[in-house]
């Protein structure tokens, strides 16, 4: 936490290094959780890359009042739920959920985990926006609720409620899946 205050202050200084090592810091970090938002790594890496074309941009306005990584955070779910409003569109695949890479080279396992990211995918993608971002922030991004209910400016009860919806509606689409 420390070391951003440094690099926004940095920024804010006109020190193009500092923009360098945010962006490098977060980068990864922000497309997983666009791509977990959008069900789309394109899409999603076109977000985050206008999200820093226009953060680059602020740097003489740029108000960061508590952690930088869940102000990026919103800023890009902001910019996913306006990205899905434009183009009016439904899920495609939850491209950050591919398959884990074996350790071994057997083509049944391998086949297994491609159809369980599959699954997993088309069940996600079900999901309600707001569920869905909960899910995310609080799996993905490894947020508590009380952050993710400031950054939503929302009740923690709320939060906690999406979550457990979601997660109740995921092992509900994946249980019927398994009884067909």
């Amino acid at each position: 936490m420390l070391e951003d205050k440094l690099l926004i202050w940095k920024f804010k200084q006109g020190c193009d290094k500092a923009l360098t090592q945010i962006y490098e810091k977060y980068d990864g970090y922000l497309v997983s959780v666009a791509t977990a938002l959008l069900n789309d790594l394109n899409t999603a890496e076109d977000v985050v890359h206008d999200f820093f074309v226009s953060f680059a941009q602020s740097a003489e306005r740029l108000k960061v009042e508590g952690s930088l990584k869940a102000y990026m955070a919103t800023c890009v779910a902001n910019l996913a739920r306006d990205r899905i409003r434009k183009i009016k569109r439904q899920p495609v695949a939850f491209d950050c959920l591919s398959p884990a890479e074996s350790q071994t080279e057997q083509p049944d396992l391998l086949a297994m985990q491609d159809e369980q990211a599959v699954r997993l995918n088309a069940a996600f993608s079900q999901l309600p926006y707001d569920q869905r971002e909960v899910i995310v922030f609080h799996l993905q991004g490894q947020m508590k609720f009380t952050q993710i209910a400031k950054l939503q400016d929302t009740s923690v009860n709320t939060i906690r409620s999406r979550y457990r919806y979601g997660i109740d509606k995921l092992r509900a689409l994946l249980n019927s899946e398994v009884i067909k």
